[in-house]
């Protein structure tokens, strides 16, 4: 199978660009992100440090604020004008949990080489992020070791079904690659389990976008950020006769009046665990 990996600097531009536009559109994501804390809540855990790896405009801030009132609280994304919408979002809680004790920091980086000492933070958290990286083990093998004893991983990302529609219309006329891979939810469990997560714990959901018109799918894409960034990319998905051609061709998944975009969304939580070698983390998958 051909990997197609991400241009990360195509990708970081994507979404500085986006980033005035992100929270009109992110409606999937704002509703992935309350699936998340509906999640967290049944899990027992009292994190003193938190990171948002890949924490686009900060949108979890206030809730970790309300939920944890943790010592620190730090934000990561590689798109720096997101960085600075988190800051922004986030400023009117500064000074008075700084008061408290606690203090945020903001951090432009990828999380592939995240700038974190070892056992240092209570929980990391991902909201539709991982997504983006091309080394998942890399990700998973730095998280367990920046964890502390009994620190909680949780995130979600999305699964291969994501976009099928569009991904099928595209394939239908071009051989070009013109969407990102997602990974499967075995392959992640797999994983988590392969860089030092311990018993991990997956679910998936499936949702479906409905627009009028393709216009507003490719509009709602572009505003997210989510455009094309795989390396080697076609120069495509921006002309008339190519979008026109695609267009004619999603027609055929019109119901009732309107079209549908499907998206496959992972859930899942591991722990760092110093267990013996000879014991062995049990995957616990779930699907509806």
């Amino acid at each position: 199978m051909i990997q197609h990996l991400i241009d990360k600097k195509r990708a970081q531009a994507s979404f500085n660009k986006a980033s005035d536009s992100y929270e009109e559109a992110a409606v999937l994501q704002k509703h992935v992100l309350g699936e998340m804390f509906l999640r967290l809540k049944l899990l027992k855990i009292n994190p003193k440090r938190i990171l948002d790896l890949g924490c686009g405009p900060g949108n979890a801030g206030s809730d970790f604020k309300a939920f944890y009132k943790p010592h620190d609280l730090i934000y990561l994304d590689f798109a720096f004008n997101m960085i600075k919408k988190a800051e922004v979002k986030n400023k009117d809680h500064y000074f008075k949990v700084f008061s408290s004790g606690t203090t945020q920091q903001f951090i432009c980086a990828d999380m592939e080489a995240i700038p974190l000492i070892e056992n240092s933070v209570d929980m990391v958290w991902s909201n539709l992020s991982l997504q983006w990286c091309n080394d998942l083990d890399r990700v998973f093998t730095q998280i367990a070791e920046i964890l502390t004893h009994n620190g909680l991983f949780i995130f979600s990302t999305f699964g291969p079904s994501t976009l099928h529609e569009l991904r099928a219309s595209l394939a239908s006329f071009s051989q070009n690659s013109h969407i990102n891979q997602f990974i499967d939810m075995h392959d992640i469990g797999d994983a988590l389990i392969r860089c030092g997560l311990s018993d991990p714990v997956l679910d998936v959901d499936i949702y479906k976008l409905t627009y009028g018109t393709f216009k507003e799918i490719i509009y709602d894409l572009k505003h997210i950020g989510a455009r094309n960034a795989l390396q080697g990319r076609a120069k495509g998905m921006t002309g008339k006769g190519f979008l026109y051609q695609l267009e004619k061709l999603y027609e055929i998944y019109r119901a009732d009046e309107k079209l549908p975009v499907s998206y496959e969304v992972v859930y899942g939580h591991a722990w760092k665990m110093n267990k013996p070698l000879n014991e062995s983390s049990v995957i616990k998958f779930y699907s509806k």
